[in-house]
């Protein structure tokens, strides 16, 4: 039979080890508060993420071909993206148009220049880059119109335009700038008028074209965080949705950082 002394030190081990166990119950349960923020946080920035940057619908695409017909009639490229599958986005075929290098870098340096825009990845940059064709227009040309809905991305290589709103006058812009990119990015009519001051020239691409990059390299870069959050062990167990949405969030923190 142990002594008094024994049976003091083998509580105070016990009570050391409950208190132990009590503090691990208690960080566990932190944690798992914080979790659950963080699931309502993410799931909260998702659902703005995707309300923001969606693919065109069908509706749209038809809008497009109406007010835009004969600029988009030669940029055509072999499917309009409608599934989301790397496989199927794959196999679509994008435009290329040559280029001198100072037109490639004239558009690499407007794309980075644009608010909107500057945070694309490279490769997406390069591929847009290929992808514009050549556009011109007389003096006194109207470009774009307020509230006809969008489908041509521009930028200026040469000569001179103005932006009006609501028939007031916002600015000019000369060579090495972006415009007409809002309604492609976010799925809205032509928030402004630009008309040309002399003859320009410019460099074009369009609304299907432009969503099939982005929707290419999002979903491969969706896949790569999949792979990379089954592997880590504090999300082994959680469900492919659960997975998903995460996997959405690393990607908007990845081009918006």
């Amino acid at each position: 039979m142990g002594t008094l002394r024994d049976l003091q030190y083998a509580l105070q081990e016990k009570i050391e080890e409950l208190r132990q166990r009590d503090a691990l119950i208690d960080e566990l349960e932190l944690e798992l508060d914080q979790k659950d923020e963080l699931i309502q946080r993410l799931q909260n920035e998702l659902d703005k993420y995707r309300s923001v940057i969606k693919p065109a619908t069908q509706q749209v695409h038809k809008q497009n071909e109406l007010h835009e017909q004969q600029r988009t009639k030669r940029q055509a490229i072999s499917a309009e993206p409608t599934a989301f599958d790397i496989q199927d986005l794959s196999h679509v075929t994008l435009p290329f148009y040559p280029k001198s290098p100072q037109s490639k870098d004239l558009i690499k340096e407007a794309i980075l220049d644009n608010d909107f825009m500057k945070n694309l990845e490279l490769s997406q940059i390069q591929e847009i880059v290929d992808c514009m064709y050549p556009v011109e227009y007389g003096k006194d040309s109207c470009i774009i119109k307020e509230g006809d809905v969008g489908s041509l991305v521009y930028v200026m290589e040469d000569g001179k335009v103005e932006v009006t709103k609501e028939s007031l006058k916002l600015c000019t812009m000369g060579p090495g700038k972006v415009f007409g990119e809002l309604a492609i990015l976010y799925n809205c009519t032509r928030t402004a008028t630009v008309k040309t001051l002399t003859n320009v020239k410019l460099w074009a691409i369009d609304r299907q074209c432009f969503q099939t990059i982005m929707m290419r390299t999002g979903l491969i870069k969706h896949t790569e965080y999949m792979e990379f959050l089954k592997s880590v062990p504090t999300f082994h167990g959680l469900q492919e949705d659960i997975l998903s949405k995460l996997a959405d969030v690393l990607e908007e923190v990845s081009v918006f950082s």
